[in-house]
């Protein structure tokens, strides 16, 4: 048996998120028909994480196990493009040890939120990027975004709905790029809740808008009530 790995990008738009649901388009779905297709067998697939409905990927991780197929691993791009939709395309295969599964062997993930501010919705970023008409103070985000780095309960940034055994993650790092109309802000965890790394710029927006402070989103992070934290965006 192989253990086969690839890199995949997708547009999440049309998407109910990366998991199988039961009548509804998911990433999960597209690519196991496809590599149903080609090895004319199921194949059940496992992703690094479980992207939300609506959320994108530049590098998703997915690993699989098969005896089944033909295609040679480094023409599997290939051949999965040719059955995906446009908005999910296979951009590297590769083989792996028998062991390596990509939820269970990723060191760390990072999810990147896109704001911009102009006086318009600009058409190019409206799937990509949150609108903004007036600006944020995005020193203050800066340094509020220090308070979620470390090993924290972020129960009040997790939406109900969450299957996770515990609250408490690792953050490693969140870095503001304050540079341009565009910012960018970037969460890197070794996991995230559902709904987490949106609840958390909605709280970052809020401390931009002058409607919370640093002392403020502490005591939110205290208190692990979802109800006290911003909204999702």
């Amino acid at each position: 048996m192989k253990t086969y790995c690839l890199i995949v990008q997708y547009d999440g738009t049309d998407y109910a998120g990366f998991q199988i649901q039961p009548g509804q388009p998911t990433i999960q779905g597209e690519l196991e028909a496809a590599l149903g297709r080609l090895g004319r067998n199921f194949i059940r697939i496992a992703g690094a994480g479980r992207t939300d409905a609506g959320v994108h990927s530049e590098g998703q991780t997915v690993s699989f196990r098969d005896d089944q197929l033909t295609v040679p691993v480094e023409r599997l791009p290939y051949a999965l493009n040719a059955l995906l939709p446009k908005d999910i395309r296979v951009v590297e295969s590769r083989l792996e040890r028998g062991d390596f599964h990509a939820r269970i062997s990723a060191r760390d993930k990072t999810y990147r939120y896109q704001v911009y501010e102009s006086e318009f919705p600009n058409v190019f970023y409206q799937r990509y990027a949150y609108w903004m008409r007036q600006p944020l103070d995005w020193d203050a985000i800066d340094e509020c975004s220090g308070l979620f780095v470390g090993r924290k309960d972020f129960a009040a940034f997790a939406s109900s709905g969450s299957s996770a055994k515990t609250t408490v993650r690792t953050m490693h790092e969140v870095t503001v790029d304050k540079g341009g109309p565009l910012k960018m802000i970037r969460f890197t965890a070794d996991g995230f809740l559902y709904n987490m790394v949106r609840n958390l710029v909605g709280t970052l927006v809020d401390v931009g808008r002058g409607n919370l402070s640093l002392d403020e989103v502490q005591a939110i992070m205290a208190s692990g009530d979802r109800r006290l934290a911003s909204a999702t965006i």
